[in-house]
């Protein structure tokens, strides 16, 4: 016969022990959850794609992440009720645009509602379809990966096909509600683009 664990406890049982218990081990509710990020600092970019129709989607995200340098990956979350996500669910590709602190604007425009957000101008095709906005400071192309869906939204992974950096602009910042900036002394590596003395 087996020895059993020390004690008389079968592993299952010890198992079991350690398992914590839903009903008591998340006691976070959402609006808990949301004040805090709401105090997290993030950069703003706007994403942009092609719908089913060929016709420009674009709309600001916050979430935007790094994930991997090599390959190169990145990632943002997306609620499942917005109404940019059946776009999304069908694209292969999509542009994200980081922008400056100076186009608060933008990122405002492109997350109102019941508006044409592209109806304004600002922006143009690669030459691989996707629309790019004209004035960020930098942009990314990258192919879907995957779309894993996490509670009441969507993360979408994404590999990068293609970067540019246009400025050595500061970044728009969202925080608390509003927009901000970087403030303090900008350290700058030699013949980086934009570098002041």
């Amino acid at each position: 016969m087996a020895a059993q664990p020390h004690g008389g406890d079968s592993p299952a049982d010890a198992d079991q022990a350690r398992s914590p218990d839903p009903a008591t081990e998340n006691q976070v509710t959402a609006d808990a959850f949301k004040q805090i990020f709401r105090r997290h600092p993030a950069g703003v970019s706007v994403i942009t794609l092609n719908n089913a129709d060929g016709e420009p989607v674009g709309f600001t995200a916050t979430s935007v992440i790094s994930v991997s340098a090599a390959p190169p990956s990145v990632a943002f979350s997306l609620a499942a009720t917005s109404r940019s996500w059946p776009a999304i669910a069908r694209c292969e590709s999509l542009v994200i645009n980081f922008l400056t602190v100076d186009q608060a604007d933008i990122s405002l425009r492109f997350a109102a509602t019941d508006i044409d957000r592209f109806a304004a101008g600002g922006w143009s095709r690669l030459e691989t379809g996707e629309p790019v906005l004209d004035d960020s400071h930098a942009w990314l192309r990258a192919r879907v990966a995957r779309r894993i869906p996490v509670g009441s939204s969507f993360l979408i992974i994404l590999d990068v096909l293609q970067t540019e950096v246009r400025s050595d602009d500061l970044p728009l910042i969202y925080h608390d509600r509003g927009h901000h900036t970087l403030h303090g002394t900008r350290e700058h590596r030699p013949g980086s683009p934009g570098t002041t003395r």
